[in-house]
This record gives structure tokens, sequence and C-alpha cells, in this order.
């Protein structure tokens, strides 16, 4: 028998054409209309065809995350699945792809995928990522790895890969290259997972905010996000986690208010570490009490922020939980 996989499909360019009267590109095409541009894939496996949503990438919410994670957790229980799919929008693909990997527990594979042209444009990449999405689906070898997304031929784990150009089709990359690539129809592994991190939590807590710092940084972002009731901030410091001396008057007064501070770098790549002990270098700010998250990027410490806050406010265990990365 042929292996079972689920496809949720979201919306984002995958699903989008070029509206002649709006001259750019919406989602327009369903599920079916985009599977329909995959040829053969009915001998590799049976597709089981979710509409949940046509919206691009900007659209996605964390109530749509809550309720596609509600919807995976179902699938994945079910004994003819082998695997399940996320169709996505780019722009903000890698967000859901990690959130989904911190919230679910299942040896099955979960792959998130998408296009980087539309249907309209010369070169649709759509049904080749979805292909490839599905060859890694049914693989054996996908299993306990975590979240996976598929584009390009190349599969990265949601906990590394980040969107790195506006255009490439290989835009997703990861900073120790992709766990494996799919070569005629089959997934092949160039490495093993080494830690998958599970929080086990149905409570997320919204008011997580996240501030880019820059030269000359002041207090004053850090603390319109206090008095707007922020219960976490993240902040991509400069370098190996440093923050300009005018600025360390707002992490202490979110401190001071039971806010949790994360620090990231607003770096490519590379984690932060307390290399420096200047005012606002990464010692001077762990002695405040602020979190170090690791290799993290800001838009996915956000993410980690949320779900470890909904899981406690105990400030040694959300430390804890950052530690892993």
């Amino acid at each position: 028998m042929k292996p079972k996989v689920a496809i949720i499909f979201t919306g984002g360019t995958i699903s989008m054409t070029v509206d002649e009267k709006v001259g750019a590109a919406i989602p327009t095409l369903t599920g079916s209309q985009i599977l329909s541009m995959v040829s053969n894939i009915d001998k590799l496996a049976e597709i089981e065809v979710i509409e949940y949503a046509e919206i691009p990438g900007p659209h996605m919410t964390i109530d749509r995350l809550m309720e596609i994670r509600s919807l995976i957790q179902d699938l994945v229980k079910r004994n003819d699945i082998s695997g399940v799919i996320i169709t996505h929008g780019t722009d903000s693909l890698e967000e859901t792809a990690y959130f989904l990997d911190l919230t679910i527990n299942t040896p099955k594979p979960v792959v998130v995928v998408g296009a980087m042209r539309n249907s309209s444009e010369l070169g649709y990449d759509g049904p080749s990522n979805l292909a490839a999405a599905v060859c890694t689906a049914i693989s054996p070898l996908a299993m306990n790895k975590g979240v996976l997304v598929v584009l390009n031929n190349e599969v990265n784990l949601a906990m590394e890969v980040t969107k790195t150009n506006t255009l490439s089709l290989n835009t997703f990359q990861s900073p120790y290259g992709p766990i494996g690539t799919i070569d005629t129809n089959d997934l092949i592994v160039h490495r093993d997972i080494v830690t998958k991190q599970f929080i086990n939590t149905d409570t997320i807590e919204n008011n997580v905010y996240l501030i880019k710092s820059y030269l000359d940084m002041d207090d004053s972002l850090i603390n319109c996000a206090v008095n707007a009731g922020a219960k976490g901030i993240v902040i991509e410091a400069m370098g190996r986690g440093n923050l300009p001396p005018k600025a360390l008057a707002g992490v202490k007064y979110a401190l001071k208010n039971n806010v949790v501070v994360v620090i990231v770098s607003r770096c490519p790549s590379g984690r932060v570490m307390e290399s420096y002990g200047y005012e606002g270098g990464g010692k001077d700010l762990t002695s405040m009490g602020v979190v170090l998250g690791g290799e993290l990027n800001g838009q996915k410490a956000r993410l980690k922020l949320m779900v470890a806050l909904g899981y406690t406010d105990n400030i040694d265990e959300i430390r804890n939980i950052f530690k892993i990365s």
C-alpha cells in the first residue's frame, strides 16, 4: 500500500496568481488546483487534501498557528497518516515551522513548504517544492527529525533555517547546511539532529515584543513595550550580545516590572555570550538578569519566549529553556 500524506493548504506564493486588475500576485489557487500540477505524485503517495486557508505569509497569526497545531496533532494520531505537510507563505514560514517544532511531539514527519515564484511566473517552483515535500514526508529517514522545511530540493531543520534572500529559490538556509536533500524522489540525509526541544503547553503568551538594537540606541522603545503591557521582550543586540549604554535604563525598567528580557544577536549567525564586561556588554546584561538566547534569531526567540511564558513564569525555568537553541 502507498503511504498516505495529509497536506494542509494555507496559501502563500505557492497558491498565488497575478491578478490583472491589481497588477500583483494574490492567493487564488486551491490546494487541489496546486496538487493537480504535481505530475505523478499519485504513484508515490495517497494524498489527503485539507483546504485550511488562502492567505499570504504576513497574514498568519498566533491563533491560526494554534488551530494548525491542533489539526496536525489530530492527524498524526491516525494510523493511516504517514506524515503531514503544510503549505505556507515564505515571509513567515520559518516562524510557523519553528513554533510547530517547539509545540508538537511526534515521530512522524511534519513538513512545511512554500514557493518563491507564483504560478503566473516562468519557473513556478510550487509543484517541484510540493513534490519534494511529499518525498520527505513519506521517507522513514524523516522520522524523529522534528519539523522540516523543504524548498529547492533541500531539507532543513525548523530550528535552524531562515529566509536569507527576498528572491532566490534557495533563500532558506541553515548555518550548518541542510540536513538532507531530495534526489530522484528519495530523501538523502547528510547529518542527524542533535537536539529536539518540546515545550508541553497549550497556552501562549501573546504580549512579547521584538526590538532591534542600533547605534546610540536609548531606552525609549523598551520603555514603550513595558508600558504597553509586555510580558517579555526580545532584543536583537549587537555582536555577541551587547547594547549601547543609553538602552540599559530600559532593560532595568523592564526587569524591575517582571518583564523577561531575552538577548539575541542581530548578526545573521553566531550565538550570544558573556564575552564582554564593559557597560552594556553581555556579562553586564546577564548580571542584571537578562536571558541569553543562544543562536536563535529575533523572530524565533520571540516565538520561543511566547511558548516558554505560556509554560511557566519562573525565570530560572525560562533560562534553562533558552539554553537549548
